[in-house]
């Protein structure tokens, strides 16, 4: 269906919205039809809002649907970073606990203006690889940036990754103890113009206002912020001495857990940090990944 338009003063207009009057009553047109050659046809239908669309990886581009004016990100985070292996000394004096990863940056149930038609570029944060070194730093990643931009709206976001947790200052097999560094968070630049206040059409063609979108992780309208910090326990004293890993950063403003230390070492999850490995805590000394990134949208028209 094309767009419809009406003469307005003299000029031509793009309908948004049509009412007619009904039983005295002017009520807004949910759709209009016309005969052409002979046939009813659709000219005009209220923009209602698409389904959601979930993407957990990669980079790509989508079109806005002709109509739209808002994208409503349900969710978008930065990956999370990798946790720290945890380091079981020998007649050192002490053990080494890992360190948690940093969680990414976070958007949560918040609007922002788009242009129908413009193309959208989007590149979801890849989790962080867990960071194996023993007495010195051995592999591991940050977690990649979450971001959204419009061909004509420019930038809207970008989130960037909780960074791997580290060892700062190297150890050996009998000592010194090596000293870690937690995962450090990561920020988010919001750079779209935000939506706070009108009502939109949801898929049911109910109208209602933008502050009903809570469904997101944080569970409150237009959230959007920094990643929070793994868990840095340092080291025990005493050899043999039994410490756990730090947990990951919790991501969405700590709604989502971060991977959590040894024993029982997790990944994280949307966006969270990996968790540190123990020494001598049982659960063994392997640390975990972060948690990818993710975006969640739809399009709504808001009045």
């Amino acid at each position: 269906m094309a767009n419809t338009y009406g003469k307005v003063s003299g000029t031509f207009q793009e309908i948004e919205n049509a009412y007619g009057k009904v039983s005295g009553t002017w009520q807004e047109a949910d759709e209009i039809y016309a005969k052409v050659s002979g046939t009813w046809e659709l000219v005009f239908a209220a923009f209602t809002a698409t389904s959601f669309v979930t993407t957990n990886s990669g980079s790509g581009t989508f079109s806005v649907p002709q109509g739209a004016n808002a994208i409503h990100i349900q969710a978008g985070v930065g990956g999370g970073g990798g946790g720290l292996r945890g380091v079981d000394y020998d007649k050192a004096g002490g053990e080494s606990a890992g360190s948690g990863g940093g969680s990414g940056a976070f958007v949560s149930d918040k609007i922002f203006s788009v242009v129908q038609g413009e193309t959208l570029t989007y590149a979801v944060g890849s989790a962080g690889a867990a960071n194996q070194g023993g007495y010195s730093n051995s592999g591991g990643s940050n977690g990649g940036t979450t971001s959204l931009s419009g061909s004509t709206t420019g930038s809207i976001f970008s989130l960037t990754g909780g960074t791997k947790a580290t060892i700062t200052s190297n150890g050996g097999v009998q000592g010194p103890l090596r000293q870690n560094t937690n995962g450090v968070k990561g920020t988010a630049t919001i750079s779209g113009s935000s939506i706070t206040s009108g009502t939109f059409k949801n898929s049911s063609g109910t109208t209602v206002n933008v502050t009903s979108n809570t469904s997101g992780p944080v569970g409150s309208f237009n959230q959007s912020g920094n990643g929070a910090n793994g868990t840095n326990k340092g080291n025990c004293g005493g050899d043999n001495c039994a410490i756990t890993g730090g947990d990951g950063g919790a991501s969405f403003s700590g709604n989502i857990a971060g991977g959590s230390g040894a024993p029982g070492v997790s990944n994280g999850t949307r966006g969270s940090g990996g968790g540190g490995g123990s020494s001598n805590a049982g659960g063994g000394p392997t640390p975990s990944n972060g948690g990818s990134g993710q975006i969640i949208y739809r399009f709504i028209r808001v009045q």
